[in-house]
This record gives structure tokens, C-alpha cells and sequence, in this order.
């Protein structure tokens, strides 16, 4: 058989990849580590290589892909070669990587790394119980490796359908974590594990170990859940001829905890990048606050951008220490990072959310777009998530008079004490010449305050109401001043009609 790998790993820059299982959705985790393995490549001039391990899906079966890379470029982040992005080493989905997996564990066969393992899922299950005690690996006791061809021809009548087990040979592997130093792993604590499935299926560890030495992979940034299979990665270049001096540089980072210390897990409320995006935050605070888990640019800033991480970011000075990720601190960061926005792109950004509400049609009138640019920037200090907004500006785009008498405070606002603050302000805001938002301040300050003696922090609570429904709004006068003067005028007369006697 001929060697499917042409050639050696060339010295030059880096080549970093991102290899995430292909199902379209994103862990936090995850994208911790695609953004060190992107500003690796980019900090150094190197290569991003995105493949997708998707081995089980058909060829045909694009959206998880389609989803992920949709995902990945929200985040900011590029590659230079992928799945949508042609480069020398492609293709860069597995599933269309099946043939040359084979041909490699055909070459392994023939050459004595791997061998055929006809034990059923009982038989292993009995050999372990019965060996508990024993030393040695507990995944696989290696019995197939010496079968002699009549017990194989036996297993074969009997229609077993065998695994393919890798050969590992005795002795150590002992290899550097850029994170870690040198580790050393005895033979004896790793498996002869399963290469492929008896369907023909490759598993992880055959098909992650081809792609990278076929791809000429220099650097595998991943979570330290991986580190078992590093030994075993390692067994595989060497069984493909790939010399020691070309093995891939390891770097596995610690993982996140949760606010108990104990890993970060989906069970325990650590949300998909896709659930965070539905839940109004914006990739700036995501990528910010996912790449400062264990790393921080030299000037030690905890607000900083993706020119930032790539100008100031070294693998090796990524912390060791498994950083707890705190969902409060996120939202922070969130409420900073859409603060930074022009007006112009946060407005844009939260037209989503309010279509969602069903407050706005995508695309939007040209009466809708105005009150947008002009309303957003009311509220744009005053969220830390886009969802936020429509509860916000909803009193902008639904023309009922009687908005606000269905509002979340309106009960407890629109009392019979409402009445006189009402009345005048209602007097005082019919009577200004012009409706603007200086007038319509004045105007409710000598009304409220002045006149009546309101104390100011309550003073303006039924007009607020009346208007919005809420108590949090934006700023009362600038509100009145986009709402216009009839509907503004509408609805305090409709929340004093609706007054309790």
C-alpha cells in the first residue's frame, strides 16, 4: 500500500486548528479555545485551519456545518482555511475524509499497529469485573491481540462484526504542554484503544491524529479533557511515519468552573454561544470576556477587543489555574461592550429583539426606522443585554392611547392620588407652543415640583406611567418629546379615565 501522507511537516509559521464537533452549537468553552488558537495563528503570522469533525453526518448534511461557521464569524473570528475556505490540505469536513481514514488503518493492519478485536460488549464487561484488581489498563485487557486463526475463524462464523484496536507498544511517551512542562505517560496506563467501529466508522482517535499530521498541524490548543488522548495521538504519528521533530506542539487549557469550583458543564446552566446570542449579548463582550478566562493583555485592561487579543496574546502566558466563569461578570462586560456601540449600530443591533416582540416588521417602515435611531440611544446606557430593549421602547412603536394603563407598574402608580399630578401635568404639557424635549422638561417641573411641592424623585412616577406603563424608562422628557403631542396627550387622559374612584 503507498503512503497516503506525501511528505513531512514543513517548517515555517504555525498552523493552529479549531476542531469542534459539528453539531452547530458552540459551548463557551469552546470558543475560549478557538479565539487562543485563532490569536495564536494571527499573533505569529500563522495559519487558523477551522475543521469540522463531524463523522457520522452525510456529506449532504450541511446545516450543523453551515450553523457553526455562521456562528464562528458573529464571534469575529476568520480562518484561512475550512470548510467554506479552500486551502491545500482539504477537504476540512471528516465525513468527506472516510476513505483516506481507511487507508490508513488498512496501512496500520498490514504493518502490525492495529488488529481486529472480536470481544462483545459482555465479554469485556465480565473481564473487567473479574479483573479489578488487576494492574494495568481497565479499558481493554488486550485479549484479541494474540488470537490464533482458528478462535478468529470461530468469531467469524458466529458473525461477529470486529473493532479495529490500536497496538500500543510497551514502553513511555514523553512529550511538552506548553501549559503544563513534560509529562511523562507509561504505556501500561493506556489501552490498545478502538481506531475504528465495526461499521467502519473511524473514532476520534484515528481520525483527529490523520487530519493532523495530513494537515501539517504545529500547535493543538484544546481543553485538558483531551490530555488522555495525547499518549495515544502521539502512538498514532509514529505508526504513520511522521518523524518526532514534526509532532505537533501541545497546549491544554484548564477548565472553566462554575460558582461551586466544580466543572463547567451544561447540566449545571453553562449555556450554548447560540442560547447567549438569543439572550441579547453581543459578540464583543462574549469574545472579551471568554479570552480574559486566564489571560489578560500586557497593560492587564479586563476590557479589551479582538486587536488587542491578537496584539498582546502568548500561549504560554495562559494561566494554569482553572478560572471560574461568572455569569454576573458577564452581563458587565455586556452592558460595557453595548455601551461602546455608535448609535447607529447599536439601533441596528436591536431591531431583532424588538421584531421578536412583535413591536417592529423586519424590514422596517420608514416611520419605524426613525423612531428606532431616535429611541435606541434613549435606552443604550441603560441595558446590559439587547433583550432588554423592547420592554424598553415598546411605549415608542405601539400607538395606543391606553398603552400605559396595561403597564407593569400601573397598578401600583395609577391610584386615585394620581389624579391631581395628572391633571397638571397634563395642563402644563397641552398649553407649550413647541413639543420639544427642553420645553416638556420645564414644563413638568414647574407643574410637579414647583407648583404642587412633589418631592422630585416621586413627582414625575403617574406621567412616567401614564406614557410607558414602567416606572424604568428613559429619560421622561425625551420620551414625551419622540412620542409626539397628541399621543402623549391621549394617554394621559386615558390613564386618568382610568383611575379607580
Amino acid at each position: 500500500m503507498t503512503d497516503p501522507r506525501s511528505g513531512g511537516q514543513s517548517a515555517g509559521p504555525i498552523r493552529v486548528r479549531f476542531a469542534p464537533s459539528a453539531d452547530g452549537h458552540l459551548q463557551v468553552g469552546d470558543v475560549r479555545t478557538a479565539l487562543y488558537g485563532w490569536a495564536s495563528a494571527r499573533h505569529t503570522g500563522g495559519t487558523f485551519v477551522l475543521r469540522a469533525e463531524d463523522i457520522g453526518a452525510t456529506e449532504t448534511d450541511a446545516q450543523p456545518v453551515a450553523a457553526l461557521i455562521e456562528t464562528l464569524h458573529w464571534l469575529g473570528l476568520n480562518w484561512d482555511e475550512g470548510p467554506d475556505q479552500d486551502g491545500p490540505y482539504g477537504p476540512y469536513r471528516q465525513s468527506e475524509r472516510i476513505g483516506l481514514y481507511h487507508q490508513w488503518a488498512q496501512q496500520f493492519l498490514d504493518t502490525g499497529y492495529a488488529y481486529w478485536c472480536y470481544c462483545s460488549t459482555e465479554e469485556l464487561q465480565a473481564r473487567r469485573e473479574a479483573a479489578d484488581d488487576a494492574p494495568g489498563p481497565d479499558d481493554y485487557d488486550r485479549y484479541c491481540r494474540t488470537l490464533e486463526p482458528d478462535q478468529v475463524q470461530a468469531y467469524l462464523a458466529e458473525g461477529r462484526q470486529p473493532v479495529l484496536r490500536f497496538r500500543m507498544p510497551d514502553g513511555s511517551t514523553t512529550y511538552t504542554d506548553l501549559l503544563r512542562g513534560e509529562i511523562t505517560v507509561d504505556h501500561r496506563d493506556v489501552p490498545d484503544f478502538v481506531l475504528m467501529h465495526a461499521d467502519g466508522r473511524p473514532l476520534y482517535s484515528l481520525a483527529t491524529a490523520v487530519d493532523d499530521v495530513m494537515m501539517r498541524i504545529t500547535h493543538i490548543i484544546r481543553g485538558e479533557d483531551r490530555q488522555f488522548a495525547t499518549p495515544r495521538q502521539i502512538a498514532v504519528y509514529r505508526a504513520m511515519g511522521l518523524p518526532e521533530n514534526e509532532f505537533p506542539v501541545f497546549a491544554h487549557l484548564p477548565h472553566l468552573l462554575d460558582q461551586q469550583g466544580r466543572k463547567l458543564s451544561h447540566r449545571d446552566g453553562a449555556l450554548s454561544i447560540d442560547a447567549y446570542r438569543q439572550q441579547g449579548f453581543v459578540p464583543e463582550a462574549l469574545v472579551n470576556y471568554l479570552a480574559g478566562l486566564g489571560w489578560s493583555p500586557p497593560g492587564g485592561q479586563d476590557i479589551f477587543t479582538l486587536d488587542d487579543l491578537v496584539g498582546g496574546f502568548e500561549l504560554t502566558e495562559v494561566s494554569r489555574t482553572a478560572p471560574g466563569f461568572d455569569p454576573a461578570r458577564l452581563e458587565t462586560v455586556n452592558g460595557t461592550k453595548i455601551q461602546a456601540l455608535t448609535p447607529a449600530d447599536f439601533a441596528r443591533r436591536v431591531v431583532p429583539f424588538l421584531a421578536r416582540a412583535g413591536l417592529v416588521d423586519e424590514p422596517l417602515s420608514s416611520d419605524q426606522m426613525w423612531f428606532i435611531r431616535d429611541g435606541a440611544p434613549l435606552i443604550q446606557d441603560r441595558i446590559t443585554r439587547l433583550t432588554e430593549a423592547p420592554a424598553q421602547l415598546a411605549f415608542l412603536l405601539v400607538p395606543d392611547p391606553d398603552f400605559g394603563t396595561r403597564g407593569v407598574d400601573a397598578a401600583a402608580v395609577l391610584t386615585p392620588d394620581a389624579a391631581t399630578p395628572l391633571k397638571a401635568a397634563t395642563e402644563a404639557l397641552a398649553a407649550l407652543p413647541d413639543w420639544d424635549a427642553p420645553a416638556v422638561a420645564q414644563a413638568l417641573q414647574g407643574a410637579l415640583v414647583d407648583d404642587l411641592g412633589l418631592p422630585p424623585e416621586t413627582a414625575f412616577d403617574p406621567v412616567r406611567v401614564a406614557i410607558t406603563g414602567r416606572r424604568d424608562v428613559p429619560p421622561l422628557p425625551e420620551s414625551l418629546a419622540l412620542l409626539g403631542r397628541d399621543l402623549s396627550l391621549a394617554r394621559l387622559a386615558a390613564a386618568q379615565a382610568s383611575l379607580p374612584s
